[in-house]
């Protein structure tokens, strides 16, 4: 949608390439070998922003992308089959707690939003869950509806499941859900966690500040464009705009926030 918007706006095609894989962070990987000319850009998910904790990289997040503009964020979901035990999200804290390294619950893959979400959960409840990574959400959703997982956390794919009554959510993420009103957010379980899984528009090191600048407009218009909102909305989501400073900023907080969650990750996996 965006692309179409910008192109509009150009009169140039932009091409979109998917490249999953390392929690998303592809596309960081790819503009390490990209000219800083504007004709190559990447999605940048906060999975970007947490590689450096989690695996030896030979260029720094923060020093060799350049920050464009902040779009949006996914949202969260914790979500169990609904002929589960579990009713509401406090009744799988309170399972989890006295049943240490039990309970297991699928992701959409290690680094994702979902994960870094639930083990900063089970971080400040001190608790321990037993982590299944799945290859992206249609295999995670098949774990859960199958009983292979006691629960799921995920962005979106849940949605029609629940809707279809196979699946109950039990709270989401930062904000509420309009069309499942009642579902507690996890501020509203006493968790004030913000949004871990923002995104936004990267490029290459070295771009210039002007052209960086140039291109922010462009997109700002496009994400603003009433058919991106609308979007947005299809997934729950809202627009999350952050100018270059902002986008920057909002990296480098990221960074060091997350690092006490981050090495305590590195060192399970380590085990």
């Amino acid at each position: 949608m965006l692309a179409d918007n910008v192109a509009q706006q150009t009169g140039q095609p932009l091409i979109v390439e998917n490249r999953p894989g390392v929690a998303s962070a592809m596309p960081a990987f790819l503009l390490q070998n990209a000219e800083p000319d504007g004709y190559t850009l990447g999605q940048g998910t906060s999975g970007v922003l947490r590689l450096g904790y989690m695996q030896r990289l030979k260029w720094d997040p923060l020093q060799d992308l350049s920050f464009i503009a902040g779009i949006s964020g996914y949202l969260l979901g914790v979500v169990v089959r609904a002929d589960s035990p579990f009713t509401s999200a406090t009744q799988l804290i309170d399972w989890a707690r006295a049943n240490p390294g039990r309970l297991n619950y699928g992701s959409t893959g290690v680094l994702t939003g979902p994960h870094v979400a639930m083990e900063d959960i089970a971080l400040r409840l001190s608790l321990r869950f037993n982590h299944v990574p799945y290859k992206g959400s249609a295999d995670l959703m098949q774990a859960v509806l199958s009983g292979h997982v006691m629960a799921a956390a995920d962005s979106s794919g849940f949605i029609p499941h629940v809707e279809a009554g196979k699946l109950r959510l039990l709270c989401t993420g930062e904000t509420s859900m309009a069309r499942f009103p009642g579902v507690p957010t996890l501020r509203d379980l006493g968790l004030p966690m913000g949004q871990k899984s923002r995104y936004g528009l990267i490029g290459p090191r070295g771009m210039d500040s002007q052209l960086v600048e140039r291109i922010h407009e462009v997109f700002k218009r496009a994400m603003e464009q009433t058919n991106h909102l609308e979007a947005l909305a299809r997934f729950d989501q809202q627009l999350i705009y952050m100018s270059p400073a902002d986008y920057r900023r909002f990296a480098v907080g990221t960074v060091a926030s997350e690092r006490v969650l981050m090495e305590r990750l590195a060192s399970t996996s380590d085990r």
